[in-house]
């Protein structure tokens, strides 16, 4: 599995409805890229310029809403992730 490093985070990013409600399928261009999605993996936490660390905040497993346009989308093993930085995400969610 794929590990962070640093303030790091990697999030499975939630698939978007691909109809409407009324039925329409939409073509790919047209649908917004989410901003939802959930934490698999996080790294160790930042460390300031004095060597103190910050842990991190979020967990494995939480569900939350990050920055649109933020982070770098990465391809492992047949699946799509997106890689953060724990400041991008914005809540947590539940």
């Amino acid at each position: 599995m794929l590990k962070p490093l640093g303030n790091r985070v990697i999030i499975e990013v939630a698939k978007e409805e691909e109809q409407t409600v009324g039925g329409l399928v939409l073509p790919s261009s047209a649908k917004e890229k989410s901003q939802t999605g959930t934490v698999i993996a996080i790294g160790d936490g930042r460390v300031t310029d004095n060597g103190t660390k910050i842990d991190m905040v979020v967990k494995e497993g939480d569900s939350v809403l990050f920055e649109k346009y933020s982070g770098t989308d990465i391809k492992y093993e047949g699946k799509d992730y997106l890689v953060v930085k724990e400041t991008d995400i914005v809540a947590i969610i539940g």
